[in-house]
């Protein structure tokens, strides 16, 4: 297991129904073991196991959800 932390910006969410959403979609990912998403900056913030899911996933469940998703830069 190689657990990983990433940022992915996105938008289209207006309201905390919205962060909530975007955090199930996230959560319900084999290999999601956390998923932090922030209203006010656009983002989430999510710990997975590299070995199995990835950001295309990630995407995949985000864009089916409504909102568009791309990797924010990580500093």
């Amino acid at each position: 297991m190689t657990l990983t932390k990433t940022k992915i910006h996105i938008t289209g969410m207006h309201c905390e129904g919205c962060t909530n959403r975007v955090s199930n979609v996230l959560n319900k990912l084999k290999g999601v073991r956390t998923s932090e998403v922030s209203l006010e900056d656009e983002q989430a913030v999510v710990q997975f196991d590299q070995d199995q899911t990835g950001f295309s996933q990630m995407k995949e469940a985000i864009e089916k959800a409504g909102y568009e998703a791309q990797l924010a830069n990580n500093k």
